[in-house]
């Protein structure tokens, strides 16, 4: 299970597992859950590569990031480490 200090949003922390690339038990700590409760509906699954591609640079509002651009941030850094 990888956990991930998120920066710069209302999120506080994303946990994740990945298996055979793939992302697992997605969920936000804090944040806007109906949100944040669909995005780890729909990421379950699916290849860690395909979310960091569809997400990252995502911004929320004037915010130079978001919970999404932080979980493709998250994954890119739980894939190097594995």
């Amino acid at each position: 299970m990888y956990e991930y200090k998120t920066q710069g949003t209302c999120s506080s922390k994303i946990t994740f597992d990945i298996r055979d690339n793939k992302v697992y038990g997605l969920s936000f700590t804090d944040g806007c859950n109906g949100n944040l409760s669909g995005i780890s509906i729909l990421a379950e699954g699916m290849e860690a590569a395909e979310l960091i591609k569809r997400l990252k640079g995502v911004r929320c509002g004037s915010k130079k990031t978001s919970c999404p651009d932080q979980l493709a941030k998250a994954l890119e850094r739980a894939v190097k480490a594995s």
